[in-house]
Parts: structure tokens; C-alpha cells; sequence
């Protein structure tokens, strides 16, 4: 018998990436899965640095480097977190699931790409909220970064998909 392929899903816990997951399990029943979580190092400078006015008008970022190395501890635990559980529900679903969280070092939908090269993904399966027109330009796209960087082929699950 033929050796099933891997695939790659996108996780990031919401119920939209939950069908992405029950999605992959029905077009790929059976296959070797890795669930992605990526997680942004270096996110918690945007809380160490409350920029903020006092009487004598807006006062330095107070850098914190052991406040930021807890605040990507505590957010690569999160991505884990995450990964596990979509793995979790992979498994229930019947793919054969692992968990990858990852830290992004370029943008989510590159690093999304290159773990599936790496990890040689026959497909990636991702949620996408279908934002058109100028909402998706102004917010930016995850979906449509994969499908600009993925040499992989790529399955969109659309948020119409998830409420039916």
C-alpha cells in the first residue's frame, strides 16, 4: 500500500483553524500531519514600551530584557499549547498528528511555507476569513501569504466553510 502524505495544517486555536483541522482530516483521511503553531518572538517589547505622555510630554520605553525573554517564554508555552492541541485534534480525527510551534523569523505566512518545504508537506491546509478588496490589504493575509510563498500546493478553508 501506497505511504499516505504528509500534510501541514495552520493552527492558531480558532474555531476557523479548528475546521481547517476537521477539513484536512476528511480530504487527507489517514495521513502523517504536522500542526503549526507560529508564535512572534520579541512581541512583548509592544508592552514593555508603553509610550505614554506625562506633564512633561511623552517619556522613553523602559527596555526590560528579563521582562522580554518571560513574555516569549511565556508566549512560545502558549504556541505549544496551541500546536498540542490541534495536534490533539488531528489525532481524533484520524491523522497521524505531530505538533510544531515555531518561532516566525520572517512573516507567519513565509515561516508557514518554509516548515512545509522542510518538512516536505505534499499539501498545506489553512483557514482563511475571507477578507476581499482593501480590508485584506490593509490587515494583510496569512492564506494569501502561504499561497504567495508555498511551493507546496495549498488548501483554503473559507469562514463561510466554518459556519456550515
Amino acid at each position: 500500500m501506497p505511504e499516505k502524505p504528509r500534510i501541514l495544517i495552520a493552527y492558531d486555536g480558532s474555531e476557523l483553524s479548528r475546521t481547517a483541522v476537521r477539513e484536512a482530516a476528511r480530504l487527507f483521511p489517514g495521513s502523517p500531519a504536522v500542526v503549526v503553531t507560529v508564535w512572534e518572538p520579541g512581541l512583548g517589547a509592544l508592552v514593555t514600551m508603553n509610550p505614554g505622555f506625562d506633564n512633561a510630554g511623552p517619556f522613553p520605553a523602559r527596555y526590560d530584557p528579563e521582562l522580554m525573554q518571560e513574555l516569549d517564554r511565556a508566549g512560545e508555552d502558549y504556541a505549544d499549547r496551541l500546536a498540542r492541541e490541534g495536534a490533539e485534534l488531528a489525532s481524533s480525527l484520524g491523522l497521524e498528528a505531530d505538533a510544531h510551534a515555531i518561532a516566525d523569523e520572517l512573516r507567519v505566512g513565509e515561516t508557514i511555507a518554509d516548515v512545509a518545504e522542510k518538512r516536505d508537506a505534499a499539501a498545506v491546509v489553512t483557514g482563511s476569513r475571507g477578507r476581499g478588496g482593501f480590508r485584506s490589504h490593509l490587515l494583510g493575509s496569512t492564506s494569501r501569504a502561504i499561497l504567495g510563498h508555498c511551493a507546496r500546493p495549498v488548501v483554503v478553508v473559507r469562514a463561510e466553510e466554518a459556519e456550515h
